[in-house]
């Protein structure tokens, strides 16, 4: 079990940051458990998400956008569909993810880069273009034959196609990624 100090100093900016980008209350929380017991995730996180609620809500910063919970979040909505008080706890999660990027705090170097590599495909083809997003995270982070034994096996399968998917509403998906860069910009 992690022992987390709330003898750190309280940064109210921190809890208003969270609360204006995620347009939610986070004071609302009063900790009853049901997101961190409804995340399949959970026994991988190093900090609950039902502890990262109330870290928030004790304003601390540092600990918060440094825990590897962030990056594992699937933003499956889970915890959002099991609040009693109705809070969009897989928002906050992402909000938070965001604001760790910015503050530079990713845990480790290759997850930033395959999120990072995920969101251009995303925001480039309206939705993942497996292909390109793995040759785009080899090429990034050196490791090229990183599970190349698995190709034989996919490739006949035609679970990896090697030109992106054309979907209708492209342009909206590149809109939501110009609306949320103006966002963060200004």
């Amino acid at each position: 079990m992690n022992i987390v100090s709330l003898s750190n100093s309280y940064d109210a900016d921190f809890v208003d940051e969270v609360e204006k980008e995620s347009k939610q209350n986070v004071s609302l929380c009063y900790q009853c458990g049901n997101c961190t017991a409804g995340c399949p995730y959970t026994s991988f996180y190093d900090i609950p998400v039902s502890q990262i609620m109330r870290l928030v809500q004790a304003g601390q910063r540092e600990t918060v956008l440094s825990c590897k919970s962030l990056w594992l979040c699937a933003t499956c909505e889970s915890c959002t569909t099991r609040c009693p008080n109705e809070i969009d706890v897989a928002r906050i999660m992402d909000v938070l993810r965001h604001m760790a990027r910015r503050a530079g705090k990713a845990p480790e170097p290759q997850v930033k880069t395959f999120t990072d590599s995920f969101l251009a495909s995303v925001e480039k083809h309206g939705r993942v273009f497996e292909m390109g997003l793995m040759v785009s995270y080899m090429t990034k982070t050196g490791r090229l034959m990183t599970d190349s034994d698995l190709a034989p096996k996919i490739l006949p399968k035609g679970k990896l196609a090697f030109t992106p998917h054309g979907i209708v509403g492209k342009q909206e998906v590149a809109n939501i990624f110009k609306r949320y860069n103006e966002e963060r910009d200004s």
